[in-house]
């Protein structure tokens, strides 16, 4: 399983913005949404073995998460818009513990520490961060959890809880990409990897 947690700084926490708005009223949920398709969407198909975790941090309501299962996803397109109503759509409810939205999205009321509690044990964490190590020259196992930031990175705290989980750090190339850049070089490397 290829796991890929994002972190929604600004990103909207309830279902008050407009589809037309997705980078202003929405918090850059638009850098979100272009993760999933990276993430999911290959010619003709979707990735059934990945699994997007968005923590959505934005006002007006405490964390939210958004969990993405590929082999349970129905209605997903590759348009912004239509992935922007999916989510808005799950973030109208007010779950306890997590609840199912759509088929393969769920909501929770998770923040990033408890998403980051919930990995399995044997689960290898890689930190995806411009300093790190060449992921070319990374050893990763087939259960993977990649961590990264939306367009702003990683608070001094959230990289603190983050490093607690000993992850590899690593980059991705002598510059920096944009998030649902990150995803697609990643998803290409373990690709080759596996093939």
């Amino acid at each position: 399983m290829r796991r890929y947690i994002v972190i929604g700084h600004k990103a909207a926490t309830a279902a008050i913005f407009k589809l037309d708005d997705l980078a202003g009223g929405a918090g850059r949920l638009d850098v979100l949404l272009r993760c999933i398709n990276s993430a999911f969407f290959l010619s003709h198909d979707i990735r059934k073995d990945v699994e997007v975790i968005l923590v959505l941090q934005g006002p007006p309501a405490p964390a939210r998460t958004i969990r993405l299962v590929g082999s349970e996803l129905r209605y997903l397109n590759p348009d912004e818009r239509s992935t922007g109503a999916l989510i808005r759509n799950a973030l109208m409810k007010d779950p306890r513990s997590e609840e199912r939205s759509t088929p393969g999205i769920y909501v929770s009321s998770r923040t990033f520490p408890d998403v980051l509690g919930l990995l399995g044990e044997g689960t290898e964490v890689v930190y995806l961060k411009e300093d790190g190590s060449d992921i070319r020259e990374t050893e990763l196992p087939e259960d993977v959890t990649f961590v990264l930031s939306d367009h702003m990175d990683l608070t001094p705290d959230e990289e603190g809880l983050l490093l607690q989980y000993q992850p590899k750090v690593v980059n991705l190339g002598p510059i920096s990409y944009h998030a649902d850049h990150c995803i697609t070089i990643v998803n290409n490397e373990l690709d080759r990897r596996s093939h």
